[in-house]
């Protein structure tokens, strides 16, 4: 199997740093790998402008026209997902692997107060846009996986998309789905379809 290069996106308060087992175990499978540490990286700007630092990333980095696959996880799901959706992103992905991420919000979010924060908010006028147009995500090999021991993404179920494949994990924790056996062999398995 050809396999296409894999772009990681993090999330809030993280940087790229936070994949570095995933990225090693991609690694020694013979992915090529990539990520960018947003910035900033606390919600201060929007989840869009985020998307904005994702597409130039790409285009900075991977040659014109690649095929690629994104991991995003917990916002960096929704910061993927806005580039797929609204930055062109389509045209170049194949698979859409989402971890832990709050396509529907998560209650935590009502606790910042920032632009990012808002915007995953349960409700928030951003992911109703964004949910609207969804189906668009149709025209990848799209794998949402989550945890019901998911303690920042309240209710947890708020991490299942509605489009392509559904994994449910039962990692310990959030950040535990980068980390924990089975969840990197999800994570592995969504990118070899």
């Amino acid at each position: 199997m050809s396999k296409n290069p894999v772009v990681l996106v993090h999330g809030l308060w993280n940087t790229v740093d936070i994949f570095w087992q995933l990225r090693s175990h991609l690694t020694n499978l013979g992915w090529d790998v990539y990520g960018l540490s947003m910035t900033p990286n606390n919600g201060d700007i929007g989840i869009d402008e985020q998307a904005h630092q994702l597409r130039d990333y790409i285009h900075q980095t991977l040659p014109p026209d690649q095929t690629l696959d994104i991991v995003g996880f917990s916002m960096g799901g929704l910061v993927s997902r806005y580039y797929l959706q609204q930055l062109g992103g389509l045209k170049l992905a194949q698979r859409f692997v989402s971890v832990a991420t709050p396509h529907y919000g998560s209650v935590l979010a009502w606790t910042r107060r920032n632009v990012g924060g808002r915007q995953m908010r349960p409700g928030s006028r951003f992911l109703r846009h964004l949910n609207q147009d969804r189906a668009r995500l149709e025209t990848l090999q799209v794998t949402t996986i989550w945890t019901p021991l998911d303690m920042l993404v309240i209710p947890a179920t708020s991490c299942r998309l509605s489009v392509g494949q559904d994994m449910q994990v039962l990692a310990t924790s959030h950040n535990s789905l980068l980390r924990e056996a089975p969840a990197l062999d999800a994570i592995t398995t969504a990118l070899s379809r």
